[in-house]
């Protein structure tokens, strides 16, 4: 059934003319989360980014965690991506127990660094910053998947999940009617 609506209508056609139409309109994505997971994505990004900065202020500017969160972590994260929206062009659902445990531990295994892996210590503000910076991204774009994912996600144009153990019963939880 087609419904006309007043800013659909089109200037009537001169003789001999056709009428002109309308340019397509792009669709407008839905946000999958409320305010609370928005505002909780928000509030914890900020503090990861603020816990890294209140560091960076004691003992110094290490661009090297900046570079790998910021440009590193997304190129990587968004090559992966990338290759296996190539091969498998479904979505990705990684939202069960084993998503939230390799999650959980891949953030885990990058921030203990400085204790298995001095050499490599800036992981560790690497993995706050690309997680926090990705929070606010998902925030603002209303993304209910794993942060993750935020950046690839986005460039993409994708809406794959891996599971999120920090905000996943916040998004169940504002699911209920």
């Amino acid at each position: 059934m087609l419904t006309a609506r007043s800013d659909d209508h089109q200037a009537p056609a001169s003789a001999g003319t056709a009428p002109r139409s309308q340019p397509e309109r792009p669709a407008t994505r839905r946000r999958a989360i409320g305010s609370v997971g928005t505002c909780a994505r928000a509030g914890v990004g900020l503090a990861l980014l603020g816990s890294v900065l209140a560091g960076e202020l004691a003992r110094g500017f290490r661009p090297a965690a900046w570079l790998l969160a910021l440009a590193g972590f997304p190129a990587v994260l968004l090559a992966v991506a990338w290759l296996r929206a190539r091969w498998h062009p479904a979505r990705l659902r990684a939202t069960g127990l084993a998503g939230h445990v390799v999650n959980a531990a891949v953030f885990a295994a990058l921030y203990a660094t400085p204790w298995y892996a001095p050499s490599l210590a800036f992981t560790s503000d690497a993995a706050l910053i690309f997680y926090g910076a990705s929070m606010l991204l998902a925030a603002a774009r209303g993304y209910a998947g794993c942060e993750v994912l935020a950046v690839s996600n986005w460039l993409l144009r994708r809406d794959d999940q891996v599971g999120c153990v920090l905000f996943a019963p916040v998004d169940a939880l504002e699911r209920r009617p």
